[in-house]
């Protein structure tokens, strides 16, 4: 018996998309979807009952870097795990601490984001259209600022107390064993997007052995192996042949199914999603690390991926940044998916005020129906901290909704 089970119950006949289903011991997780990010062990703002009832969540990811470090990844396995610990009560997942390679490393401060536009350099603007992961003050003050990385693994300090520490494969499935979560990933390096070609291979090949490394140390814990599926992390860059090689690497390793991790712009993503998932194992799930905007979730169905996360919704709803429905359908090049248009408002803005229609009347979410404009624009003015948690809830459940319509839509093709 496998710790995790995917099956395929629809597949596109004119694209990559395809709607199944990830068996976990708590539970099934209906796919395509998005994976709703508690970090530190808690969906900022947002209640693990809120989650379920009001949200629709089905999976939850929370980052191991940020465990190690508060409370530690013992007081977790001392509690039962995460799904104890934190109340969570359906599939989990925690990350690998490899992004922080990226986030505490050569992309500290710089402003770089797993997006690029065109040839950018470092010097270029921090927020580039339509990116995510932005710099911020808030990102800043949660990452240490010293990242060394060496063949055997990451050197990096803490950004609590500047204690100095030291992440390997071994050491990364060892603290994600601990933490108990349905689902783990392999020791990886993202790199930023403005890496040269000879880097990107360099830690691309890295990557491999770190996923080799982290194969042996996840098999050598019987208890593990038996609850616990690992993923391996295809990387690449934005070079086709890289993800490419990446791709044929990995799906030589015997993992229970794979990530699509590191940086790519903008224009090659859907490129380089449909070159890696030709190749990765049909049989097997497939997650888009750090990634959730709704056009690149359609982008990334489209070409054969099946779950989502990103920080987005509730980092922007926190600053009264909410996602809406235009009214508008799209459809899709290959017309296999129609999709709402969807754009973002700042209710700070002054026209909200007096604006007493639904928060977004195009959405179903208990959030949009229930409370108006005007109401968010002065919780957010009066600096009400209920502003950001309906706003967080809100864009949780657009995404989530949003994630799930496309399921619907590929069963019923």
């Amino acid at each position: 018996m496998k710790p995790i089970n995917f099956r395929i119950e629809k597949k596109s006949a004119s694209s990559l998309a395809r709607a199944g289903v990830i068996d976990t011991r708590h539970g099934e997780v209906k796919t395509p979807a998005f994976v709703v990010v508690g970090t530190k062990g808690s969906i900022k703002g947002v209640t693990p009952e809120q989650a379920r009832e009001l949200i629709g969540n089905e999976i939850t990811l929370a980052n191991t870097y940020h465990l190690f470090l508060q409370p530690g990844h013992e007081v977790i396995k001392q509690a039962g795990g995460l799904q104890t610990f934190a109340n969570w009560r359906l599939p989990t997942m925690t990350d690998s601490g490899g992004f922080q390679v990226f986030s505490l490393g050569a992309a500290f401060g710089k402003g770089v984001t797993k997006f690029a536009k065109g040839e950018v350099t470092e010097s270029d603007s921090v927020i580039q259209p339509r990116s995510l992961n932005v710099y911020s003050k808030e990102a800043a003050s949660e990452h240490g600022k010293l990242c060394i990385i060496d063949e055997e693994g990451v050197t990096f300090t803490s950004h609590l107390d500047g204690s100095m520490h030291r992440f390997t494969a071994e050491r990364s499935i060892e603290i994600q064993q601990a933490i108990g979560a349905d689902i783990i990933v392999a020791f990886d390096e993202c790199t930023s997007p403005t890496a040269e070609y000879d880097y990107q291979k360099e830690a691309m090949d890295r990557t491999h052995r770190w996923a080799k490394r982290s194969l042996l140390a996840h098999k050598q814990n019987y208890e593990a192996i038996k609850k616990q599926g690992l993923y391996g992390v295809v990387q690449g860059g934005r070079y086709s042949d890289l993800r490419r090689a990446s791709a044929l690497a990995l799906a030589a390793m015997d993992f229970d199914g794979f990530g699509i991790g590191g940086s790519f712009s903008k224009e090659d993503l859907g490129e380089s999603l449909q070159v890696v998932n030709e190749i990765l194992p049909e049989d097997r799930p497939r997650h888009l690390l750090g990634i959730g905007e709704p056009i690149d979730i359609v982008e990334g169905v489209l070409k054969g991926c099946d779950t989502f996360d990103c920080v987005a919704p509730t980092r922007i709803g926190r600053t009264g940044t909410i996602y809406v429905k235009t009214g508008k359908m799209l459809t899709t090049a290959c017309g296999s998916l129609t999709y709402p248009e969807t754009k973002k408002i700042n209710i700070l803005n002054q026209k909200y005020t007096n604006d007493h229609t639904p928060l977004d009347t195009f959405s179903s979410g208990y959030v949009a129906s229930t409370y108006t404009k005007a109401y968010l624009a002065h919780l957010f003015r009066a600096n009400e901290m209920l502003g950001p948690q309906l706003a967080s809830i809100h864009n949780l459940h657009f995404i989530v909704d949003f994630t799930k319509q496309l399921r619907e839509q590929i069963l019923q093709s």
